[in-house]
């Protein structure tokens, strides 16, 4: 993929960030998760607030693009992307009035973001997501000292959550997301059920510390073998698995649960796929699909 100048670079991998957030939230129906149809566990949050915090980091994403573009992975881009991000994270509250909607988001879409913009002409998505990986992988020596949930998680279960996952070269994206997708097309779903089930498939495999988080390790349990009911079931095409796919989402509704680690990689891989279907020629965008 070449981009013809920086400006362009954050433009497009911007755009395309948010609109990977926006069709996330578009989605329906999302077991435990904000959808048009419902707000899931979520009391604080709706479907037009997702969508304002996704546009709300266009500005964001375009940053991290531009300061990237045709840079080296180092510990010097990794604090020049975390500091836009940060700034990023202040914008979102504003927006949202406080309410925390994409801040996992902000971390997973801008490390492959900035692995998409460093990476030119022949190289393909598995290699920018290696590439993201090795960014996160450098020490930020300007992150504040202040208490998360993904650190309170880690403190109680262990789990390192979204930092985990990309320094580990994002795994449940690579093993889990991406093969899935084209798995479910090849069964010739629509669009929305291949994008779901990939979703059940990414909640049945990953410690989403956003459920850990609200619903404790018997929530997590619970939700990864519900999810792997549904697939085994026939999937969310079945009607058995569709059975199984709403005892999970009331299941996660009464451990006051959501999969939010899950809707953030489920994005990231929306993000990835709109990538592998483009490629520029002549300056202009043509489809692959």
């Amino acid at each position: 993929m070449t981009w013809n100048n920086a400006k362009e670079c954050g433009e497009v991998l911007g755009d395309w960030a948010v609109q990977a957030l926006i069709a996330e939230a578009e989605l329906a129906p999302k077991p435990g998760l904000v959808d048009p149809e419902d707000t899931g566990s979520h009391a604080d949050m709706t479907f037009d607030l997702l969508v304002a915090s996704a546009v709300s980091l266009r500005e964001t994403f375009g940053q991290i693009a531009k300061a990237s573009y045709f840079r080296e992975p180092d510990q010097q881009l990794r604090e020049e992307i975390a500091a836009i991000g940060r700034q990023g994270e202040k914008k979102m509250m504003h927006v949202t009035g406080g309410i925390n909607t994409h801040k996992g988001a902000i971390w997973v879409l801008g490390l492959l973001t900035s692995g998409a913009a460093l990476n030119q002409s022949g190289q393909d998505v598995k290699r920018m997501i290696q590439t993201a990986s090795e960014i996160a992988c450098y020490p930020d020596r300007f992150t504040p000292n202040l208490p998360t949930h993904g650190s309170s998680v880690f403190a109680r279960f262990g789990v390192k959550g979204a930092r985990g996952e990309a320094e580990s070269g994002f795994p449940h994206l690579t093993k889990v997301a991406l093969p899935k997708l084209v798995e479910a097309r090849r069964n010739g779903l629509s669009e929305s059920l291949v994008r779901l089930e990939t979703l059940v498939a990414l909640i049945a495999h990953l410690d989403d510390t956003c459920i850990l988080h609200r619903g404790g390790l018997a929530a997590l349990q619970m939700a990864k073998q519900k999810a792997n009911d549904v697939l085994e079931s026939g999937g969310v095409s079945a009607t058995e698995g569709w059975i199984k796919l709403e005892e999970l989402n009331q299941s996660l509704l009464e451990h006051n649960a959501s999969p939010g680690g899950s809707a953030d990689l489920l994005a990231a891989t929306l993000f990835l796929d709109q990538i592998q279907s483009v490629r520029y020629v002549d300056e202009k965008v043509f489809s692959t699909t």
